[in-house]
């Protein structure tokens, strides 16, 4: 993340919890308790989340207590550990109070237990998991269960690390979204019906402001760059990508200096629009007519969108709202996030060429992106400069955001593999992608689930963090295979 665009880190809480009759019973028992709470705070400690916590939790007054001390601290997320059994009404009212996105954990020290030596202590110190049936069921009960459940060992144990380390990303996601204004820039690609959508709607499902922006907003901004801003700019192009040749696509030309040069100046007009409206992503899109000012700076946005959705601010074209919060959800939860659509498929490889004409996350490059000059942009006015690249080979998921009949946001998701091999020189990103099972029968189901045409690329398999991401933000996810 660039240092003029902040990323702001997710406030975790942490709540441990024990039962205050034993403490009398077993000297000793409650100190180790306390310390394996604050081992599990230091597992936190090593992700990138701020950790909160509120002492050792042991009776309901205690509870309330550290409920109301956490309100205090503007939580994203809470990990209620379980250091050994406690009643439901110790640890439910802190969860109750707080109503922030819940895990509950429960970590045995010990992978098994000496049974021919195990004392009653010995059994308390490792009954980490005996009250999680009580818990979760009073949760479920109360119309709030729990996000999600951990069940492992303290030590050395990498299935619990990466849970939590998921976890934790799903809460940098749910962050990403507080507080946060997405920039809406013109108007949608006039006939796309998928993505129109209702900006109050996608407030009171994200929790984001959607900043209604005009283009004179960024045409000020452009105008105003500074020579020097703007050979600034061009030096990060030339740092960034790699100037290719024409391709046989008769619409591909030389980059003229010209070219280059006004898609620097829009870049910093851009870079000038996110931090003079403090903006977390942008959609936008804007036709133009007959060559004007806005038709010019429509249609050179590509650069500049790239370069910022690779610092962590996500744009997507033809104003997708629902596309840039998808972009945004895959770059929190570390996977990165390229504005994509289904391009022709392959029947011979059995993959479809996955890609559209920007912006990009540049970021999951296999290699150095290239620019190649464009006298158009299919379906849109103007010329400019294009964007191409493939993404790393390996692991993928697509994340895609449509809307049910009833209006409610639904996340769709998949995961598949980017294949190396020959894709089109046109001036455009295109990804060979196999999607498990034969492409047609992919397309048939990922199509019945209702996505949005759009849909962000990003590397690695993380539909189960996407999952964790739905749970803790009240959405529906279909994942499809």
């Amino acid at each position: 993340m660039s240092a003029a665009f902040p990323r702001a880190r997710s406030r975790v809480g942490v709540i441990s919890v024990g039962h205050e009759p034993y403490w009398s019973q077993f000297p000793g028992l409650k100190d180790e308790l306390i310390g394996n709470g604050r081992h599990f705070e230091s597992i936190l400690a090593a992700e990138e989340v701020e950790v909160v916590t509120s002492g050792f939790v042991d009776t309901v007054d205690k509870s309330f207590a550290a409920a109301q001390d956490l309100k205090s601290k503007d939580i994203d997320f809470l990990f209620l550990y379980l250091s050994t059994y406690v009643t439901s009404s110790t640890a439910v009212s802190a969860v109750l109070a707080l109503d922030v996105p819940t895990v509950l954990v429960a970590l045995q020290p010990r992978k098994q237990l000496d049974y021919r030596n195990t004392t009653t202590y010995l059994q308390l110190a490792n009954d980490n998991i005996c009250s999680l049936p009580e818990i979760g069921g009073v949760l479920i009960r109360a119309g709030k269960p729990a996000a999600g459940i951990i069940v492992g060992t303290l030590f050395d144990d990498n299935r619990v690390r990466n849970e939590l380390r998921s976890w934790c990303q799903a809460a940098g996601a749910r962050r990403a979204f507080r507080r946060a204004k997405i920039g809406y820039l013109g108007h949608t690609y006039e006939g796309m019906y998928d993505m129109n959508s209702d900006p109050s709607a996608f407030t009171f499902a994200f929790g984001a402001h959607v900043q209604m922006l005009e283009m004179c907003d960024l045409a000020k901004l452009v105008n105003g760059a500074t020579p020097r801003e703007r050979s600034a700019k061009i030096e990060e192009i030339h740092s960034v990508f790699e100037i290719a040749d024409p391709f046989l696509d008769p619409i591909t030309r030389p980059i003229r200096d010209e070219d280059l040069e006004w898609a620097a100046q829009v870049a910093v007009g851009l870079d000038k629009l996110i931090g003079e409206f403090g903006l977390t992503g942008l959609a936008y899109y804007y036709r133009g007519l007959d060559n004007n000012e806005y038709e010019r700076i429509g249609s050179n946005m590509v650069l500049g969108n790239s370069l910022l959705t690779r610092k962590g601010i996500p744009l997507a074209g033809e104003a997708d709202l629902k596309t840039c919060a998808a972009m945004l959800i895959m770059d929190r939860l570390g996977a990165g996030g390229s504005f994509a659509e289904l391009h022709p498929c392959d029947f011979t490889d059995n993959i479809v060429l996955v890609g559209h004409d920007g912006p990009h996350d540049i970021r999951i490059s296999d290699a150095k992106p290239i620019i190649r000059g464009l006298d158009l942009f299919h379906g849109k006015s103007g010329s400019g400069v294009g964007v191409e690249f493939s993404i790393k080979a390996g692991p993928v998921t697509i994340l895609s955001i449509g809307q049910t009949a009833d209006g409610r946001f639904k996340l769709i998701a998949a995961e598949g593999e980017s294949i190396k091999g020959e894709i089109p020189q046109t001036g455009n990103t295109n990804t060979r992608c196999s999607m498990g099972g034969t492409v047609a029968e992919f397309i048939e189901k990922w199509c019945m689930a209702g996505p949005t045409h759009h849909f962000a690329l990003g590397v690695g398999h993380v539909s189960e963090k996407i999952r964790n991401f739905a749970n803790i933000m009240g959405l529906e996810l279909q994942i499809v295979k």
